[in-house]
């Protein structure tokens, strides 16, 4: 039988589960919901000890941010340029960072506007999807139609993917080691 989710064994957990992951406070809030309910269906305890065990959790978590131990703001700075760096576009990373509980000011504020970025990212993508510059077929209308959808679909508008695909493989492997750089 699990044992009762309280602030000390929260708190642990927390320790350990920070440990192992970069989380944001939403997102631990998430693990220990998760935490709490398999307790709850595995004891059937009354509704006041899981509504305990809630407010104990988002008192840890309280106390976690307080103490510094989670930065949702270092998070999405981390998160966005590594999304960044791995050919994700702004609008994927931003999505990515709402999902993870960041909102909207922190999510701006990790994700400067740099078209520079932006079409480095395309360009890493268009690498590993072996498009525009990187393509070893001779490209033709369909080809390019369906490379410009490629993009699209990753969050790249459409002047970003035009520009990816028409650059030359020179200044396509340039912008990429500076993204990767930087």
């Amino acid at each position: 039988m699990p044992a009762t989710p309280d602030r000390a064994g929260l708190h642990n957990a927390a320790i350990r589960h920070l440990a192992r992951y970069a989380t944001t406070a939403s997102g631990l809030l998430r693990a220990f919901s998760r935490r709490i309910d398999r307790w709850s269906r595995a004891t059937q305890p009354e509704p006041e000890a899981i509504a305990t065990a809630h407010q104990a959790a988002r008192e840890v978590i309280s106390a976690l941010v307080a103490s510094g131990l989670i930065d949702d703001q270092a998070y999405a700075a981390m998160r966005a340029k590594s999304l960044t760096r791995a050919g994700r576009s702004r609008r994927a990373v931003e999505a990515h960072l709402a999902q993870r509980g960041i909102d909207g000011d922190m999510v701006r504020a990790a994700l400067p506007e740099d078209p520079d970025a932006e079409l480095a990212a395309a360009l890493l993508l268009a690498r590993k999807r072996r498009l525009g510059p990187f393509t070893t077929t001779e490209p033709d209308a369909e080809a390019h139609h369906r490379a410009l959808g490629i993009l699209a679909r990753a969050g790249f508008t459409q002047d970003t993917a035009r520009r990816a695909l028409a650059a030359e493989i020179n200044e396509a492997e340039a912008r990429i080691a500076k993204l990767r750089r930087d």
